[in-house]
């Protein structure tokens, strides 16, 4: 019976969120588009909401509208593992707009690795990579770097998942 009121409490809590976003979306005025989404997490749902101006009137002149820009994902690694990705968020918010934070876990055990992926900004990740790359954090000495690309996984690893 307690997995039956787990599921009815997650469905509820859907419901709301989707009540909420709906509402949020008739209240934006004309002009303006925004993406509206929720991520759940246990029962804490955090609301995003980004906006870009959809104005005629923007001049080539004039600052890039927010959510208009280049983005960098950086490495960080040697993180400890009691750090959260608020804690992360907050440490890199310091030096710019932090995009997303992703800790990764494993995938058996679900703790985390030791290592994570920020987005942030292009003109904001330089910046972030020489103010904390080698900087102690949580009695770690972080290693920030530009993240590689993922290389394309071959038939055999995938058969090895």
């Amino acid at each position: 019976m307690k997995s039956n009121t787990s599921i009815l409490l997650s469905i509820a809590v859907a419901i709301l969120g989707y009540i909420i976003i709906s509402f949020a979306a008739l209240t934006i005025p004309a002009g303006i588009s925004f993406a509206i989404g929720a991520i759940v997490t246990g029962f804490t749902i955090h609301f995003i909401k980004t906006g870009k101006s959809t104005s005629s009137t923007d001049s080539a002149d004039s600052a890039m509208p927010e959510g208009d820009f280049a983005t960098t994902t950086l490495y960080v690694g040697n993180l400890p593992y009691r750090a959260n990705e608020m804690a992360i968020r907050t440490l890199f918010a310091e030096q710019g707009k932090v995009l997303s934070v992703r800790l990764m876990k494993d995938k058996h055990t679900g703790k985390r690795r030791g290592f994570g992926f920020v987005e942030m900004p292009e003109q904001d990740a330089q910046q972030a990579i020489n103010a904390l790359n080698e900087k102690e954090f949580q009695d770690r000495s972080l290693k920030v770097r530009e993240a590689n690309e993922r290389a394309p996984r071959t038939e055999q690893q995938n058969n090895d998942v």
